[in-house]
């Protein structure tokens, strides 16, 4: 199987789907819009055509939102039409842009987070063999594979407020600092051997869902899912295996993300 397209995809973006209620069949519209996002879309630059993905993807929200209106149903989206239908809490505007996020994000990191974890467990066979040997240890799993090579590599931009040094770099007010998590996650002051993947890792806490107000809204969501992925996983393939060499596999890469293209495996 593609551990990629097989597994890592349909698995989040079902679960997302079912919560706002996105007909299942236009789940392959989605992951078309959503893959355009991703990988067309960054800090300082666009790919030719984003705009126009962009733009359908928008006149889809549109279009669903008008649909649940006149027949809500159990969902989320139900639910934020008619809080915003109350006037209390989300304008037209702010509805559209939430749900937008809620579908991306709801998805796009989660299937990074499943199938560059199941690499990195494949690139560290004695750490893959003790999770195999005791699933109780997935939480723990989840959480270090999302500091050792979580799926957003960068936080959003900061601008600095007043004038200060740090780590001997002056930095002016109104200065742009952009947060790299995957530097932080590795920091040798917060963690042993911070280089090393260590699914029995003792750690407080990472920075791979952000921090504080910026914290990702959809946090608790992505460790259900990843731990359900991995669990399964786990379970009902305890040889799974590369079936291509491992210089075979490819990534994409954009200033804020990371995934990869495909993972061939055999089970």
């Amino acid at each position: 199987m593609d551990l990629v397209k097989d597994y890592a995809y349909p698995l989040p973006i079902n679960v997302i789907s079912y919560m706002l209620g996105v007909p299942q069949a236009d789940q392959a519209r989605i992951r078309v819009w959503s893959e355009a996002i991703a990988h067309g879309l960054g800090l300082g630059r666009q790919e030719p055509g984003v705009a126009e993905q962009i733009r359908a993807f928008g006149e889809y929200i549109v279009q669903l939102v008008a649909d649940k209106r006149q027949h809500p149903a159990d969902d989320l989206i139900s639910q934020l039409v008619a809080i915003e239908e109350e006037g209390d809490r989300l304008d037209e505007a702010e509805l559209i842009s939430m749900i937008s996020l809620l579908i991306f994000a709801g998805h796009e990191t989660t299937s990074n987070l499943i199938a560059t974890g199941t690499l990195m467990l494949l690139d560290h066979t004695e750490q893959l063999d003790i999770a195999k040997a005791d699933l109780s240890l997935v939480p723990a799993v989840v959480e270090e594979l999302l500091r050792f090579n979580g799926p957003a590599t960068i936080a959003g931009p900061r601008f600095a407020t007043e004038d200060i040094e740090l780590a001997g770099q002056q930095i002016k007010k109104g200065d742009m600092v952009i947060p790299i998590l995957k530097s932080s996650n590795r920091d040798e002051l917060q963690f042993t051997d911070p280089e090393e993947l260590d699914i029995t890792r003792k750690m407080k806490r990472h920075l791979a869902f952000g921090s504080g107000i910026h914290m990702c809204l959809g946090a608790p969501l992505a460790r259900v899912e990843g731990d359900v992925a991995f669990s399964t996983l786990l379970r009902r393939m305890p040889n799974l295996r590369l079936s291509v060499p491992r210089e075979n596999v490819n990534w994409h890469f954009t200033l804020s993300s990371q995934g990869l293209i495909s993972l061939p495996d055999a089970f």
